[in-house]
């Protein structure tokens, strides 16, 4: 078996702690071997109790670093240009949480850089390592529900009351939950579905006036092959993920569809009636994107999530907020 793939984490912070520790206890293919924060009291302190062996002093000693073979950016969405693009001077594969950047031109430099320089750049879009999301794609393609007329994904969750203060700050976040969940929901719809976004129609609601960025938001999206498409989030709601899928012969609900923490019910109903139900887990969704990652660096896959995805998505973000502020139905 080959050498694992020595990962650190640049921007570390509570999604590290909660989610990339233990995908990389979990993982078979790479090791977390360093880490670098902004703030370097708290980074000595999260290095000693996750026994972390590189605690790096700037960004740039990271990437530049011998002991490192890849890098995965977890800073706050307005930092993943800079940093991705540092990692990439600095010839390190990148792998980039969502949303990849701030809009699709900045995603677009990021993924013509890691091109030119010939190393690996994926994007954390996660949910495509669901075991749940496989299940259904497998299914459409098989032909169980027809053909496909359209699509709903739905995300809510309580951003209040979460401890990432940065993301209601428009300098900072792409956005409220249009960037932060959206994406993924729009993201888990392109995958299931194969098909690409080609207009967006928004609506969305704040909190309060004076607030910068959305708190709930609609979206109706055209995609090719005439499939039409729902996504609903909200940053103001209890937890729900949904994934739900109509075609001309049946319907796919996946209740807790972009879920990792629970098991997932899929249903497969026609007129009406139970076909089928399945229980699956993504528990491990993380650490098979971690070994996905480690085995596409290694040129015995491709990684199911590249740079042209973050790209796409960020077109279609960019559509998205363009017609929330401009009331009309924008192309991507």
């Amino acid at each position: 078996m080959s050498a694992p793939v020595r990962f650190a984490i640049l921007g570390f912070g509570l999604h590290a702690v909660r989610r990339l520790l233990p995908a990389f206890a979990g993982s078979e293919q790479t090791k977390l071997v360093g880490m670098w924060r902004r703030d370097q009291q708290a980074a000595k302190q999260n290095c000693a109790e996750h026994k972390i062996e590189h605690c790096f002093a700037t960004a740039e000693e990271l990437c530049a670093s011998p002991e490192v073979d890849a890098v995965f950016v977890t800073s706050p969405d307005a930092m993943h240009h800079a940093d991705t693009l540092l990692a990439i001077r600095h010839g390190k594969a990148v792998l980039c949480e969502k949303p990849v950047a701030m809009n699709s031109a900045e995603a677009r430099e990021m993924a013509e850089a890691a091109k030119a320089t010939g190393v690996l750049y994926g994007v954390a879009q996660n949910f495509r390592y669901n075991r749940s999301l496989d299940w259904m794609r497998d299914a459409i393609k098989a032909g169980k529900i027809g053909s496909v007329q359209f699509a709903q994904a739905e995300f809510n969750y309580p951003a209040d009351r979460a401890p990432r203060k940065w993301i209601k700050d428009p300098a900072l976040a792409c956005g409220g939950p249009i960037g932060d969940v959206g994406v993924h929901c729009i993201d888990a719809l392109r995958y299931v579905l194969g098909e690409e976004v080609e207009s967006v129609s928004t609506l969305a609601t704040k909190s309060q006036p004076e607030d910068q960025v959305e708190a709930t938001a609609m979206m109706q999206l055209q995609m090719t092959a005439g499939v039409l498409m729902n996504v609903t989030v909200s940053a103001r709601a209890l937890y729900r993920t949904r994934i739900e899928v109509t075609g001309g012969e049946g319907v796919l609900i996946s209740e807790n569809g972009l879920t990792v923490d629970r098991p997932v019910e899929i249903v497969h109903r026609r007129a009406g009636e139970v076909v089928e139900t399945v229980t699956l887990t993504n528990t491990d969704a993380y650490s098979r994107m971690l070994d996905s990652f480690a085995r596409a660096m290694r040129g015995q896959e491709v990684f199911a999530a590249t740079g042209e995805d973050g790209v796409h998505n960020m077109a279609a973000l960019d559509a998205a907020f363009r017609s929330w502020k401009s009331g009309q139905r924008e192309a991507v």
